[in-house]
């Protein structure tokens, strides 16, 4: 089970793991139960250079299209295939098996996200 208080998170829902220059990036579980059942999911492929704020990829649900915005400058090095072929682990797993990609991260702007506390008042404020 991922440790939430470990974690980055962004005003537009996603989470990021940082580690050893590389960022994984889901969705939040506020963000997939806000959605509804997904359906089906667009991400960017590997080797795409990001820009942090633009959006990357699209998210599919029975409800409503989301989209997927660069939280840091980077380039994508792992897309997850699991989510591609089954959309539904955004649902289920959103902090483990529905993470949606990788980026090796360019730029130090992690600082400036919200740690757990802040985005926790973001979404019940």
């Amino acid at each position: 089970m991922t440790d939430l208080n470990t974690l980055k998170y962004t005003e537009e829902h996603e989470w990021l793991s940082i580690s050893d220059g590389v960022a994984t990036i889901g969705i939040t579980d506020y963000a997939a139960d806000k959605l509804g059942d997904v359906v089906f999911v667009e991400l960017p492929a590997v080797g795409t250079e990001l820009t942090a704020g633009t959006v990357v990829g699209e998210i599919e649900s029975t409800k409503s299209v989301g989209e997927l915005y660069a939280p840091l400058v980077g380039t994508v090095t792992e897309i997850n295939d699991a989510v591609v072929d089954d959309p539904s682990l955004v649902n289920a797993e959103p902090f483990e098996g529905g993470w949606l990609i990788k980026i090796s991260i360019t730029d130090g702007a992690a600082d400036a996200l919200l740690d757990r506390d802040a985005y926790v008042a973001l979404t019940e404020g």
